[in-house]
């Protein structure tokens, strides 16, 4: 594709801080990338502005206002554009094609949980044992887990620190979304207790950490060298 940002194996991650966190884009990392991958976005924490309401974890993203909310924060931003954050074995998804619509997630390894494809947010620790063992497997570019072909990034975080650290230009990969695609009216079945989609990403927490093996796996995943899960049949992770 004209103007994508060439892949080279090699170098690091690239250092946050001061870069841009304008919610408008541009060259520098826009501020919502910044705060859905960020640590102090808090997802699946209790959210501190309704700690005495029940379902109150912090699992929907605002794009404008770059906060993680709680399904009671939703009345307070009623036409921003949400972005809904799920939890797969202790680590933040979204689901690709809502995450597609916003940036490229080509070469990045997606999984299958329910039925929709996924995009971890950020890197995730591999036991010493299985980068010890990788050989010449396929591995991620920026840590060095290992990756079925063809992906070149386990992650989003991956992805965007190692074009970064090669130099190029992050608007490349950003897309001008559609607000509407992000609208409140996705969560329209949600009560304000948040007992749905509170539900909804407990139960897929549960059915993966219950499982000990594959073939007692609702889902059509695979374990891969250090026990963490990978669909065998993804094919390229854009949308």
């Amino acid at each position: 594709m004209a103007g994508s940002p060439k892949l080279m194996k090699g170098g690091g991650r690239a250092e946050a801080a001061g870069e841009g966190r304008s919610c408008d884009g541009g060259g520098t990392r826009p501020g919502w990338l910044e705060g859905v991958m960020g640590p102090e976005r808090g997802f699946f924490e209790g959210c501190r502005h309704h700690s005495d309401r029940r379902k109150n974890e912090k699992n929907i993203f605002c794009l404008r206002c770059c906060l993680s909310l709680c399904p009671h924060c939703l009345p307070a931003h009623p036409s921003h554009p949400l972005l809904q954050v799920r939890r797969y074995v202790y680590h933040d998804v979204i689901r690709l094609g809502d995450l597609g619509k916003l940036i490229d997630c080509s070469y990045i390894q997606p999984y299958t949980i329910n039925g929709a494809k996924v995009i971890f947010l950020n890197e995730r620790p591999q036991s010493r044992s299985s980068t010890n063992n990788k050989g010449s497997a396929n591995i991620c570019f920026n840590c060095d887990r290992i990756l079925q072909e063809p992906f070149h990034f386990c992650s989003l975080q991956c992805k965007v620190d190692h074009l970064a650290y090669q130099g190029e230009d992050l608007s490349n990969i950003l897309r001008r979304f559609d607000e509407s695609d992000f609208s409140i009216s996705q969560f329209e079945g949600l009560r304000m207790d948040g007992s749905e989609l509170g539900e909804e990403v407990e139960a897929e927490a549960q059915q993966h950490m219950m499982s000990n093996t594959a073939a007692t796996y609702s889902m059509n995943i695979l374990e891969d060298q250090d026990g963490d899960p990978i669909d065998d049949q993804e094919e390229g992770g854009s949308s």
